[in-house]
C-alpha cells in the first residue's frame, strides 16, 4: 500500500486541489458578507445571543440587587448594575467570537476585520474624531433640549464616582462587545443567507439592526428608530473599512462620552433609564442621529485618504 502523502502535499501526477482553502471565508466580498454557514448555524448565532445576553444581564441584576439591597428590575442603574449590564455584554461578545468561529470555521480574527487584520492605529484615530464629533453633538443637546435628556443638573458624590469609575473601565467592553455581537457576528450570520453582496449586506443589516434595537428594551417609537439607525450606521462603517474598528471607536466614544454627561448632571445620584413612550425626545435623537451621519462621513473621508496615500500595490491588495 502507497503511503497517503501529508496534509498539503501534492501527490506526483496528481492535480493541484483548485478548492480555496477554506469555502467559508471570502475575502474578496465586503466586510459583513465575507463568511458562509449552514443556515442553522446561522439561526444559533441569532437567537443564542441576544438570549444569552439576556440571561446573563438578568443574572447579575439579581447579584447586584442581593449586594445594594435594592429592586434589581428597576429603571434606576446604581453602579453595580450599571457593571452588570457591560459585563453581560462583554461576556455575550464573547461567545459571538466562538460561534462564528466555530460554525463558520474560519480564524477568530475575522469576526473583526477581513482580509487584513485588526489595526489598532485605525482604531484611535476613528476614536479622536469620534469623541470631538459626539462631544460637539452633546453640547447641541444641551443647548437645544436639555429637557429631553433627563438631566437633573450637576453633583458629585460617592454615587458618581462610583459610576464614573465603572463606565472608564466597563463601558468600552461593552461597546466594542454589541459592535462584536451585531456587526460582528449577526450581521454576517444574516448575510450567509444570500450569494448576491447586496442582498446578503441588506439581509444582515436589517436583521442585526433590528436585533439591536429590540435587546435594548425600547417602545419609544423615536428611540427604536434611533437604534436602528445607529445600527445600520456602524454596520455601514464596517462595509467601508473592511473591519470593526470604525464601528467599535464610534460606538466606544459616544457611550462614554454620553454616560458621563449624564453621571455628572444627575444630580449626584444614580442613573435612571427611561426607555418607554415618550422617553425619546425627537429633537435632541435628531441631533445624535446627525452625528451618527458625520461619524460615517469622517470614516468615508478617511479611509478614500488612506487610499490616496498608498502606492499602487498596497491598493491593489488592500481592495481585494
Amino acid at each position: 500500500m502507497n503511503p497517503r502523502p501529508p496534509a498539503g502535499v501534492v501527490a506526483p501526477g496528481a492535480a493541484p486541489d483548485p478548492r480555496p482553502a477554506s469555502l467559508s471565508l471570502d475575502d474578496t466580498r465586503p466586510f459583513g458578507t465575507h463568511l458562509r454557514m449552514a443556515w442553522w448555524k446561522s439561526l444559533i448565532v441569532i437567537a443564542a445571543l441576544p438570549v444569552t445576553l439576556l440571561l446573563l444581564q438578568l443574572g447579575l441584576y439579581l447579584l447586584a440587587g442581593l449586594a445594594e439591597g435594592g429592586d434589581p428590575l428597576e429603571s434606576t442603574l446604581t453602579p453595580l448594575k450599571l457593571l452588570a449590564a457591560n459585563l453581560s455584554t462583554g461576556l455575550t461578545a464573547l461567545l459571538a467570537v466562538v460561534l462564528v468561529s466555530r460554525f463558520a470555521k474560519v480564524p477568530w480574527r475575522t469576526v473583526f476585520s477581513s482580509p487584513r487584520r485588526f489595526d489598532l492605529r485605525r482604531l484611535a484615530v476613528f476614536f479622536a474624531g469620534s469623541v470631538v464629533l459626539v462631544g460637539a453633538g452633546t453640547a447641541v443637546v444641551a443647548a437645544v433640549a436639555p429637557d429631553a435628556a433627563g438631566w437633573v443638573g450637576f453633583g458629585v458624590s460617592g454615587t458618581t464616582v462610583a459610576l464614573l469609575a465603572v463606565v472608564v473601565l466597563s463601558t468600552p467592553v461593552q461597546s466594542a462587545g454589541e459592535e462584536i455581537m451585531f456587526r460582528g457576528a449577526v450581521l454576517p450570520a444574516a448575510a450567509s443567507w444570500f450569494r448576491a453582496v447586496r442582498p446578503a449586506f441588506i439581509a444582515g443589516l436589517v436583521v442585526s439592526s433590528l436585533l439591536f434595537a429590540v435587546v435594548h428594551g425600547a417602545s419609544d417609537p423615536w428611540l427604536l428608530g434611533y437604534y436602528v439607525f445607529l445600527s445600520a450606521c456602524t454596520a455601514l462603517m464596517g462595509w467601508i473599512t473592511r473591519g470593526l474598528e470604525a464601528a467599535i471607536a464610534f460606538h466606544v466614544a459616544n457611550n462614554v462620552v454620553t454616560t458621563t454627561v449624564n453621571v455628572l448632571l444627575a444630580g449626584g445620584g444614580s442613573l435612571v433609564v427611561e426607555r418607554g413612550e415618550g422617553a425619546g425626545g425627537g429633537p435632541a435623537l435628531i441631533v445624535l442621529a446627525a452625528v451618527n451621519v458625520c461619524v460615517l462621513t469622517f470614516v468615508g473621508l478617511r479611509e478614500r485618504a488612506a487610499r490616496r496615500e498608498m502606492s499602487p500595490p498596497e491598493r491593489a491588495g488592500r481592495g481585494r
